[in-house]
């Protein structure tokens, strides 16, 4: 699960504003032990699978350390206890990790651009309309997640923007269920649902995100004081990737237990793979994140996230919170840089180095 509702959203920013410099993950230090927030999605399953079977233990005896991995059936209180100093690192889209820690004023680096949606995300209608037939229309979707993020660069190819339709927030546990009923007509939101609301004769897909590839992107994200004071920790995570990722492509029993542990058989999960970029091997993650589209879509994002008020409630406009990148060069505020895009472990792994 990508995201939750619009009270969730707004109970995440206000609480991690008497939270965010208090807890222990805030006040780094060398330290031994760590801990790992994730919650499901097909780009994250690794990670589960990845404490399941030993590789997690395997890199941090390497290192000396030890980490606790832990699931999160609610991905949004994930977040906000990565947010809260309760845990060390946490999988979170780039979307939230800006609008969440980032804008509750907690210092984060994304340690591994783990894939981006190539498809997952999806707009549907029923009947034969397309994206221009939105106008004047209900809209379901999860409010301020990427799915909503997703129907504004939809509206974007048409020259329409939301105000010319009404967005439903509506739970992604209700989505399927919704769009049976006949007061639903449209739409928004990512697989394995997508998949299911396909399955109805009258169900159309008009837009995805294979359409606007590279912007909603996965990441391992750790605290930036705990991976200064501890680039052990960062390391580690680096190395329990990609051995997850070798195993994912070599041993068909991880990718079954990686199916069985999301809820679907094989088939369902290689469905699921198959529209999502994965970043395999490092020297392609590093190439993704050293790349100019990453900064042209943080614009994108960061703008979205300040009209719809998610970049905190002193942000005067869309650079408010910076993001830091791999070459140095920063987008936003300088003196306010809370989103680091740090290629330095995925380097090491394509170097051989860990």
């Amino acid at each position: 699960m990508k995201s939750s509702s619009s009270k969730a959203f707004r109970v995440a920013l206000a609480a991690v504003a008497g939270l965010a410099l208090s807890g222990p993950a805030a006040q780094a230090a060398e330290k031994k032990d760590f801990k790992v927030a994730w919650s499901i999605y097909v780009g994250w399953m690794p990670w589960g699978y990845a404490s399941d079977s030993g590789i997690v233990k395997k890199w941090a005896d390497k290192y000396g350390i030890t980490i606790e991995v832990k699931q999160f059936n609610d991905y949004v209180e994930s977040i906000n206890q990565y947010t809260a100093g309760a845990f060390d690192a946490v999988t979170v889209t780039n979307m939230d990790a800006l609008s969440i820690p980032a804008a509750g004023g907690v210092d984060t680096t994304a340690v591994i651009v783990g894939d981006f949606s190539n498809g997952n995300d999806a707009v549907i209608v029923k009947g034969n309309g397309d994206l221009a037939s939105l106008k004047g229309q209900n809209v379901n979707l999860v409010e301020f997640s990427v799915s909503h993020y997703l129907l504004a660069r939809a509206l974007e190819t048409v020259k329409l923007v939301e105000k010319d339709l009404k967005v439903v927030n509506t739970s992604d546990a209700d989505m399927a269920a919704a769009f049976k009923t006949s007061d639903v007509t449209a739409v928004v939101t990512w697989k394995p649902i997508v998949s299911t609301i396909l399955e109805s004769p009258d169900a159309k897909k008009v837009f995805d995100s294979s359409q606007i590839p590279g912007e909603i992107i996965d990441l391992m994200v750790a605290n930036t004081e705990v991976v200064k004071d501890n680039p052990k920790f960062a390391q580690a995570l680096a190395g329990i990737w990609y051995d997850t990722m070798t195993a994912l492509a070599k041993d068909p029993a991880a990718k079954e237990a990686m199916a069985k542990a999301s809820g679907t058989d094989v088939k369902g999960f290689d469905e699921q793979l198959a529209t999502t970029k994965l970043f395999s091997a490092p020297a392609d993650a590093v190439a993704f994140t050293t790349g100019a589209d990453l900064k042209t879509t943080t614009g994108r994002v960061s703008s979205f996230l300040f009209e719809k008020s998610l970049l905190g409630k002193d942000a005067k406009s869309p650079e408010a919170i910076g993001v830091a990148f791999p070459d140095g060069s920063i987008y936003g505020d300088k003196g306010n840089v809370k989103l680091r895009y740090d290629a330095t472990y995925m380097q090491a792994a394509a170097d051989g180095k860990l």
